[in-house]
């Protein structure tokens, strides 16, 4: 018998701190209408000295077992950039503070595509048998990563975790992951990138540049791959479902820039109504962003039972991908 992969459970976490465009207009040369006329951020979270990715990962993931009313699941990944250690892995770790030591537990790195990537792993987990259950999470604090001098990335990024549980189930019952499109292409690496800290630099026998250790993206290269990729990928999931673009319900993106987000909209010939949005009040968080996003949908009513939802992302690697699923009646999302 066929078996799908089913979303039972949904929880967020956002640090307590919150950084507007204001503050950061104190510090760099920058305004709150520069920033908004370019990104459509109005403020960001931001993790606090002594917090850590795993610490929000375990935060958004307690919620949503909550969410999904149980306390056990079979593995765990996290999907992060920021890891709290180059090694190990942060999700064994993330395991074990939700009392699930023993569970397989592992990270994905994908960046702002990282969720997507992770859902993929978990279902594909799930309709393979290795798994009855999955809880996936995404979390990041990019804020470590990015030079305090820098305007053209301090002003985008936002810390937060966002985090789903997958169960086993009919794959004709609402709340079913009907399909998947990932891709990548790494003759983009450099165009998103933290360039030192790994083996390549290590091993060249030169040391890191005092820039090389933050976050470096070309964002005109980043805009233009983002619209192309993140619509084919659309495209190709929708086909692959029989649907067009105009039998969505919603489409929720990775919330990199409002920019990106109304050009993919236009390209799909999407009204912006059908767009999920909230990266006026969070900013981009890199892998959290499409869970925290799906959890504003979800709270402001427009995700409603049996409606097609495309996910799609887009980020370092270069990667991208997307998810199609059917959204489930009574999922009651779990903020904090």
């Amino acid at each position: 018998m066929t078996r799908g992969a089913i979303l039972s459970g949904l929880g967020t976490w956002l640090p307590p701190q919150v950084v507007t465009n204001d503050m950061l207009s104190s510090e760099l040369d920058t305004s709150d209408e520069w920033i908004r006329t370019r990104t459509g951020i109005g403020r960001r979270h931001i993790a606090s000295p002594g917090m850590s990715t795993g610490h929000l990962a375990t935060e958004a993931g307690r919620r949503a077992l909550k969410s999904a009313g149980t306390d056990r699941v079979d593995v765990v990944i996290v999907a992060t950039s920021t890891p709290d250690r180059p090694c190990p892995a942060t999700a064994p770790v993330v395991a074990s503070s939700l009392g699930l030591t023993g569970t397989g537990a592992f990270d994905v790195a994908a960046v702002c595509t990282g969720f997507v990537y992770a859902l993929a792993t978990a279902a594909g987990l799930i309709t393979g048998r290795v798994a009855d259950s999955a809880l996936v999470i995404g979390a990041d604090t990019f804020s470590t990563i990015l030079d305090p001098h820098d305007r053209t990335t301090r002003v985008i990024f936002g810390d937060g975790a966002g985090a789903a549980v997958l169960r086993a189930g009919d794959p004709a019952e609402e709340g079913a992951l009907r399909g998947f499109d990932l891709g990548s292409d790494g003759t983009g690496v450099d165009l998103i990138t933290v360039p030192g800290g790994g083996s390549e630099q290590r091993l060249s026998g030169a040391e890191a540049a005092p820039g090389d250790r933050y976050f470096h993206m070309d964002g005109p290269q980043v805009f233009t791959r983002a619209v192309r990729y993140m619509t084919a990928s659309v495209r190709k999931v929708l086909d692959a479902a029989a649907l067009a673009p105009e039998d969505l319900a919603h489409l929720v993106p990775h919330q990199a820039n409002v920019r990106i987000l109304d050009t993919c909209a236009r390209e799909l010939g999407l009204p912006a109504e059908r767009v999920v949005k909230n990266i006026d009040r969070v900013g981009n968080t890199v892998a959290a962003s499409i869970p925290l996003a799906l959890a504003a949908g979800a709270a402001d009513g427009r995700l409603r039972a049996g409606d097609p939802v495309v996910l799609t992302g887009f980020g370092g690697g270069l990667t991208w991908g997307s998810a199609l699923l059917t959204w489930p009646g009574g999922l009651t999302v779990i903020d904090g």
